[in-house]
């Protein structure tokens, strides 16, 4: 089977993110024998950087076209005082109206050895969690 994902690197720390989860896109993809096609597209910053837009239609095409988009993280300080409209968050809330999509999915997991750094009181923290907040 093929399939095509829109990949947007973004800002920050989000082409390190995505450059990761592609390396294991692609080794599942090659044990389970299917093709991957990435389209790299802007948004965020980058497109901002790029084309004065935080969310140019081409990435809408490409992403419209796509079986999948793999987002990274977008908005830094650097763009902290531009105009609403122009701010590298509009590239998300732009692609959930594209794309029709409402829920967000934010998976929380505390590990046992990470309990100590919780903010958290040590009764809540002591066994650990692993939930999903959806807005």
């Amino acid at each position: 089977m093929k399939y095509r994902i829109a990949l947007i690197k973004g800002d920050g720390i989000g082409p390190e993110i995505i450059d990761s989860a592609v390396a294991v896109l692609d080794e599942t993809a090659d044990r389970l024998g299917l093709t991957i096609i990435y389209d790299e597209c802007a948004a965020g910053g980058q497109a901002i950087e790029l084309y004065g837009n935080p969310l140019p239609a081409e990435t809408v095409r490409i992403c419209k076209r796509s079986d999948a988009v793999l987002l990274g993280a977008v908005g830094a300080v650097k763009w902290e005082l531009l105009p609403a409209y122009m701010r590298p968050e509009r590239a998300i809330l732009g692609l959930r109206t594209e794309l029709g999509l409402y829920a967000n999915l934010r998976p929380i997991v505390l590990h046992i050895p990470l309990a100590e750094a919780s903010p958290l009181r040590r009764d809540i923290t002591e066994r650990g969690f692993n939930f999903v907040f959806v807005r």
